[in-house]
């Protein structure tokens, strides 16, 4: 059962995790992956609250989660903002906007009402928790064994060697960026439908944790799937704490995945490498 449920708390890190590999490949920092899952719960919400379509909900949540992204984009590689203010902006700005509309649209500025959409569950699995496993292999494949994924890595190492070759590497990091957003889009898709309701804030740090996660996993989609299924698992070790009956403090409890995180970053700081020129404008 505990495995089934770190599964299930592992799926929007494992989605999240993935793009931010794409986007941290072509050498753009990706904090924002925190607002992008935001804003996707809130758009999945929103499009399943009038149409009543699961479906069109999930192409709701990649729309939203697609908009952070292209902002979040053009500001990084257009304007050489910062990445780490760029992200840390959009994530407050996604924040803001969800509670803004919320209360438009609910007359709620904590929580929307519940949707009775679904997606299909083939085997009592839901589809997104099958289609997680088959776009880590696709994700992998694609990063290590295609020229795209080549030319992608390649301009997050030596961009301007990229350029001398004819590489637009202006192009590459857009489309790093945008498929980021798109698999960022799935993890608060899923947290909207598993939940059936949107709540505020309620990406809850995730965006974060799936950051540490590919950081983890050496900027690789296994490797970053494996550490969010670690995540994960501490999670629902925590949520299993909480209900066992151990008289320990909840506040220490539910640290419990945030201390693995700090404890994970300071383990392998200095033994990974990252791209050489991440967070470097081009």
């Amino acid at each position: 059962m505990i495995l089934f449920q770190s599964l299930r708390i592992s799926l929007p890190y494992i989605y999240a995790s993935s793009g931010g590999v794409y986007s941290e490949r072509s050498g753009i920092v990706n904090i924002a992956l925190e607002g992008m899952i935001l804003m996707s719960a809130f758009t999945t919400v929103i499009t399943c609250w009038y149409t009543g379509n699961a479906w069109l909900g999930v192409l709701g949540g990649l729309t939203g989660a697609a908009l952070i992204a292209i902002i979040h984009a053009v500001a990084t590689i257009r304007f050489r903002v910062n990445h780490i203010i760029s992200g840390i902006a959009l994530n407050f700005l996604s924040y803001g906007l969800t509670k803004f509309v919320l209360k438009l649209v609910f007359r709620s500025s904590s929580n929307s009402e519940r949707i009775a959409a679904a997606l299909p569950a083939p085997l009592g699995v839901p589809v997104l928790v099958w289609a997680a496993f088959g776009i880590v292999a696709i994700n992998q494949f694609v990063i290590f064994k295609t020229r795209f994924g080549l030319r992608l890595r390649a301009c997050g190492e030596h961009p301007t060697a990229c350029a001398t070759l004819g590489i637009d590497v202006r192009r590459y990091r857009y489309m790093g960026v945008l498929l980021s957003g798109c698999l960022a889009g799935l993890a608060g898709s899923w947290l909207a439908l598993d939940q059936h309701q949107f709540v505020e804030g309620m990406s809850g740090g995730r965006g974060y944790i799936a950051l540490a996660a590919l950081i983890f996993g050496r900027w690789s989609p296994l490797g970053a799937f494996l550490a969010s299924l670690l995540f994960g698992f501490a999670e629902a070790a925590q949520i299993a704490l909480q209900t066992s009956g151990f008289r320990i403090p909840h506040q220490f409890i539910q640290m419990i995945p945030y201390l693995l995180t700090l404890f994970l970053l300071v383990f392998i700081r200095g033994k990974y490498r990252p791209p050489r020129s991440l967070g470097q404008p081009y």
